[in-house]
Order: structure tokens, then sequence, then C-alpha cells
């Protein structure tokens, strides 16, 4: 059975949306989930599943966590493959020194050329972001509060994006 790992977004940053990582391994085992294993606080599951869509999946474990917690959470699922891809891929792995200040922001689903013509990543740090397939990725030499925000605004376009930093990015690889 493949193995996948699950990216929430935006939980246990400040108070809002609290999920202990024992309730999310309990959720993702009640859900049928089995190898369910966390990484850090932010949200980061490592879980093994029928093969399917990571569409599904990520919808599956929304609504698990909607029914069982209360809270809307957005979820993003990469397949192995997926997560490998994304790290073997860094265009900015020649630069980064450090990687709390490398960014990874994963998109769901992949924004189509008129959105990426409407909200240009690349534009807003030309120096330091750089597209993927899904993802893009953001080398922040001053610290990422200091980086200019190159996610795409979800109150206005249609996808989901999570952020994590490299050291999380390639810790998941490692654990899988």
């Amino acid at each position: 059975m493949p193995r996948y790992v699950a990216l929430l977004r935006g939980i246990n940053l400040g108070k809002a949306k609290r999920v202990a990582m024992a309730d999310l391994r309990e959720l993702l085992g009640a859900a049928g989930y089995t190898d369910v294993r966390t990484h850090l606080n932010s949200g980061n599951a490592l879980f093994t599943g029928d093969e399917a869509d990571p569409a599904e999946h990520a919808a599956r474990i929304e609504a698990a966590i909607t029914e069982r917690l209360g809270l809307d959470v957005r979820c993003v699922v990469l397949t192995d493959d997926d997560l490998r891809t994304i790290v073997d891929g860094n265009p900015l792995a020649d630069v980064v020194t450090n990687g709390s200040r490398m960014m990874v922001y994963v998109l769901e689903p992949a924004p189509g050329p008129a959105l990426l013509a409407e909200h240009d990543p690349i534009a807003l740090d030309p120096e330091n972001a750089r597209l993927g397939e899904r993802v893009i990725y953001q080398w922040c030499p001053d610290g990422v509060i200091a980086a200019p925000p190159v996610g795409f605004p979800e109150k206005r376009f249609p996808i989901t994006i999570t952020g994590r930093n490299w050291n999380t990015m390639t810790r998941l690889v490692e654990l899988l």
C-alpha cells in the first residue's frame, strides 16, 4: 500500500485551530489509515492508505477533522513520489545555507496559466523565488518574516497553499 504525507494548513498557529498530534494520529487511524506518524506540531502526518488520488485522501481527512474536532482545516496530501520530486527539484539548493530560511509552498491544485498571470509569485521576489510543479520555492536570506509574501491569497484564488520550511520537507522525506 502506498505512503502519503498530509500537510494540514494553519493549525497550531497561536490559539486557533489547536490540534494535538496524538489526536491527529488517532483520527487518521480511525479513518482507516495505518502506519501513522506525525512530525512536529505543525500538522505533518505520514501514513499508509489505499491507492487513490491524493485529493480524495485530503477530502477524507478534512471531513474527519471537521466531524471529530469541529475544525475547518484545509489539507494537502502528497504521495511519497510527489514529496521526493519537490525535494529533489529544489532549484535554489545551491544557495540555501539555512534550511529554516528556505520555504516551500505547496499548491493544490496546481495553478493554471491565467492564475499565474494574475498573481506571479516570481515577480514578487525575482531573486529568491522559483516556481515548480505545484510548488513555490522561496529562499528567505533575511528570515521568513522579512521575505515578500509569494503565496497566493486564498481569499481571492480557489487553491489551497500550505508552507513548510526546507528542514521539515527534507525530514519528511527521511521519515518516509
